[in-house]
């Protein structure tokens, strides 16, 4: 049997753990940002999480912080006898963002 190995999506997921697309330092630069970051996020493969302080519009909130990364993944097998290998696949990624909105 081959030796486990994994799909590129998990080994780039691993590194989005890390530092989100950019957004480690979690700080937006100006007000309506909040649109932005959740946008990127969303256009990486993640699912992203709103909590929010305030019930302004989403265009004038300020993103306060960006935590819990979620990778769940699955590792499945493909092929049979000897040339059976087993392949680590991401099922789904979530991350929490939370906003200002009291403005």
């Amino acid at each position: 049997m081959r030796a486990l190995r994994s799909v590129a999506a998990t080994t780039a997921a691993a590194g989005i753990i890390l530092a989100p697309a950019g957004f480690a330092a979690a700080q937006p630069i100006q007000a309506g940002d909040a649109q932005q970051t959740i946008g990127e996020l969303e256009a990486t493969g993640y699912d992203v999480v709103i909590d929010r302080v305030g019930s302004g519009p989403l265009n004038q909130c300020i993103v306060t912080s960006v935590r819990n990364p979620k990778t769940v993944t699955e590792t499945i097998s493909v092929g049979r006898g000897e040339d059976r290998e087993l392949i680590t696949v991401v099922k789904s990624r979530s991350i929490t963002v939370s906003l200002n909105c009291s403005r």
